[in-house]
């Protein structure tokens, strides 16, 4: 059975018994899988830095990525890393505590960026990119600190799909977060192996093993998000049609350059016409009376 003490990692002991809650985590499992082997993340021998925040993507992923390489499926050291951004009201001894039950190597780090992003912000401003960009500093130096390849993201399929969103309506680009990715000094990867994994699976998974799940107060306190808005836009059609979601997350996997409009992708000013052929097809042609 899976859910034998000896035989699996701690973070699925007490794990539910039901079918659903082994179909789905079958399901995590294999597309977890899947993304980690098509994107090429594994370099044998490496050591990744799983960064958790307490969200349930973050907790998702650690548990996923324990059990692949509890069963020899990932051959790299994980390090769970916490970034406590001192945020007011951020339960901190609730990771340690879990990580250490949990018997999970890590770290935890406190920087208190917090308070450099409501200084710099201007009020009424959203925090998220600032906040992000000291986040992505803080632990790309915590990765190098700790001899990490890799940095290590919760990032899923709808948050790829939002980001796409985003970048369309309001970056006049198509784009979003890749599964892999080579940061800009070159020296570390950032990995995204829930690229597959649906949110709601994502929710499912951490409440049926109950993980203590810390939300985000100081992103999520704010109104009028953009990214909010993007994903109700995309909740609505998903409740309209049920399946657009993965549809249009599958056509970020089936792109055509020469449908699209970028002369940098596709030589659209050196296609040239077959013109042998057409005389060929044109005297094949009777001629029409």
């Amino acid at each position: 059975m899976l859910d034998e003490a000896d035989d699996i990692h701690p973070l699925f002991h007490g794990a539910p018994k039901s079918t659903e809650f082994k179909k789905l985590r079958k399901r995590i499992v294999q597309y977890t899988r899947e993304a980690v082997d098509q994107y090429g993340m594994i370099e044998p021998g490496a050591r990744w830095l799983v960064c958790l925040s307490g969200g349930k993507d973050s907790y998702t992923l650690l548990a996923v990525l324990h059990e692949l390489k509890w069963r020899g499926l990932l051959p790299v050291d994980l390090l769970a890393c916490n970034l406590d951004q001192g945020q007011p009201g951020f339960p901190a001894t609730v990771l340690p505590e879990f990580l250490e039950r949990m018997g999970v190597p890590h770290r935890i780090e406190y920087q208190d960026t917090y308070s450099i992003v409501v200084d710099k912000v201007p009020q009424g401003r959203t925090f998220c990119a600032l906040c992000s960009r000291l986040r992505r500093g803080n632990l790309y130096r915590i990765a190098r600190e700790e001899g990490c390849s890799a940095v290590v993201l919760g990032h899923h399929r709808d948050d790829i799909l939002e980001t796409f969103f985003m970048n369309l309506f309001h970056g006049s680009r198509l784009a979003t977060m890749p599964p892999k990715l080579l940061n800009e000094e070159g020296d570390l990867f950032v990995y995204r192996p829930l690229a597959h994994v649906a949110e709601e699976d994502c929710e499912k998974f951490a409440r049926a093993m109950n993980y203590p799940i810390i939300p985000c107060d100081l992103c999520g306190s704010q109104d009028g998000l953009q990214r909010q808005q993007v994903k109700q836009l995309i909740d609505q059609w998903e409740r309209n049609h049920p399946g657009r979601r993965q549809k249009m997350f599958r056509a970020l996997m089936n792109i055509r350059p020469s449908h699209m409009l970028d002369p940098s992708l596709f030589d659209f000013a050196g296609l040239v016409r077959d013109l042998d052929k057409n005389e060929t097809e044109s005297d094949a042609i009777p001629a029409l009376r």
